[in-house]
């Protein structure tokens, strides 16, 4: 009876020794649902085989889109809000300031409005609200002259609130100012503050400082300005915009922060809002060396440095960020968006801001080409006697990072996953020569019958949503739904390919 009662204690022992380990390697599968993945972390990479590497894309600079020229303007156009409120109407949010040399303003600070039917050509509306020379026709919505406003006339910055819960009469929201105070509007042309009090106080609010909802965590996250050793960003939440923010914390970085960080420009992904994504402007001052004096416009730009010396040697540009909690961010080192080859106006202090919000437009490519997103960024800015003015930039949909691989070929192969659907749809671009295969495998790395890389016909071309294919017993099929729920891996090989993203389709 002993013996057998110890095989029993033994029995039980091991069941419960390999049940604690079996639900420890449980705790490492990542359950993605039907949501979008992207490649902008190393969050689903578990390794890369190959020539596969993970790459940085650009985006492709378009036409100006806009140009501060109006006596009301100037060359002091950054901290620009884009917002896509409906199919077809944008608005443009940006500043109507004049500056000398960057540093002394030449007449009072205004935030415009600007209209679009496509994102691409603008118009002032004619609003009547603020006068300006003894004539309210123009397209102002805020004076620095404001008693109660104009304090928010350097750094606003709106938002749609996508709360469900929200009111009609505070549909747009907005932060500005320094220490920043919350502004609601019904319409996003004539704004109040919600509060008698500001809402965020701790930072150095001279910067685009930013807010939204999070639909995912259900609550607002705001992104704001301070120094720690350097220029860098904080962040706070709130389950409610008026009160009860948290005490802001600096973000955190991998590698590391990447230089001096000025806006920030960070907000949910839209096509996978639990990925937020950011574009700040990073603030490069390398002083005064030879390269310096081969900088477009030296005489120019040794009058800048009279007033202050960062308005002759420093240079701006853009760089991208992501993150799936909010605060721990993984920066890419290299510039998403350098100052670029031009001969005169470009390489400034204050150059390349890109706007906050980006908004899906129709190709550039071609009338049946999916839509874009759409980036605007500053150019010419601070220039003395000059405008400045806006280009617009273009990008693929989820096409900031991708994994790529050149003819002679590389494999990713993610981490163990759980998902839900029935398809499998892949974004991706190939030559024509090139393609990707897929495949799935169980979590030992072993291939799933009917699912192997073999058996999926080379994908090429290039598209938003191609539904990945296995050939078996001489058909061509797409379902995968038998796998929902399981854990699994998957396995891509590319050839002179790019993988943008994945989803399983309902």
């Amino acid at each position: 009876m002993i013996i057998k009662n110890m095989k029993i204690f033994t029995f039980l022992l091991l069941f419960s020794f390999h049940a604690v380990i079996f639900a420890k390697e449980n705790s490492n599968v990542l359950n993605i649902e039907d949501r979008r993945e992207l490649f902008v972390d190393n969050y689903l990479i578990e390794k890369l085989e190959g020539s596969a590497m993970q790459t940085l894309k650009h985006p492709v600079p378009r036409e100006i889109v806009f140009v501060s020229d109006k006596p009301w303007e100037g060359n002091g156009l950054n901290y620009i809000t884009v917002i896509k409120d409906a199919e077809n109407s944008y608005k443009m949010y940006y500043r109507g300031a004049d500056y000398d040399r960057g540093v002394k303003s030449l007449h009072d600070q205004f935030y415009c409005l600007a209209v679009s039917k496509d994102g691409i050509k603008w118009s002032r509306p004619n609003l009547g609200l603020v006068e300006f020379k003894g004539s309210k026709t123009n397209n102002i919505i805020l004076t620095e002259k404001d008693p109660v406003l104009g304090y928010i006339c350097h750094n606003f910055s709106p938002f749609i609130d996508r709360n469900p819960e929200a009111p009609d009469n505070a549909k747009y929201k907005a932060i500005g100012g320094g220490p920043l105070f919350p502004l609601v509007s019904a319409d996003g042309i004539h704004w109040e503050k919600a509060t008698g009090k500001p809402i965020i106080s701790q930072g150095a609010f001279d910067s685009q400082n930013l807010a939204f909802w999070d639909s995912i965590r259900s609550e607002y996250r705001a992104y704001h300005r301070e120094f720690r050793n350097g220029r860098d960003i904080m962040t706070e939440t709130s389950n409610s915009f008026t009160s009860s923010w948290s005490k802001p914390v600096f973000l955190e970085y991998s590698p590391d922060r990447g230089g001096e960080l000025y806006t920030n420009q960070i907000a949910p992904y839209e096509r996978a809002p639990h990925i937020f994504v950011g574009f700040p402007t990073r603030y490069e001052d390398r002083g005064l060396t030879p390269s310096t004096r081969h900088l477009p416009q030296w005489k120019y730009r040794q009058q800048r440095s009279k007033v202050s010396m960062r308005e002759g040697t420093a240079v701006t540009e853009g760089l991208f960020m992501s993150s799936r909690d909010g605060k721990n961010f993984e920066v890419f080192q290299e510039a998403f968006i350098r100052p670029g080859l031009r001969a005169k106006d470009s390489w400034f202090y204050g150059d390349n801001y890109q706007n906050n919000g980006l908004v899906e437009t129709k190709s550039s490519l071609a009338e049946d080409a999916p839509p874009e997103l759409s980036m605007y960024l500053t150019e010419a800015t601070l220039q003395n006697g000059k405008p400045a003015k806006l280009r617009r930039y273009s990008i693929r949909m989820d096409g900031f990072v991708s994994i790529s691989a050149p003819m002679k070929g590389g494999k990713l192969t993610t981490k163990p996953i759980r998902f839900s659907g029935h398809k499998l749809s892949i974004n991706y671009s190939s030559s024509a020569r090139g393609g990707i295969r897929v495949g799935m495998l169980d979590v030992e790395g072993n291939s799933i019958s009917g699912y192997e890389i073999e058996n999926c016909p080379w994908i090429y071309g290039d598209s938003l949503n191609r539904i990945v294919e296995w050939s078996r017993s001489g058909n061509v099929g797409n379902q995968v739904n038998s796998l929902a729920g399981q854990e699994i891996k998957l396995v891509f090989e590319l050839k002179d390919a790019d993988l943008f993203s994945f989803k399983f389709e309902k």
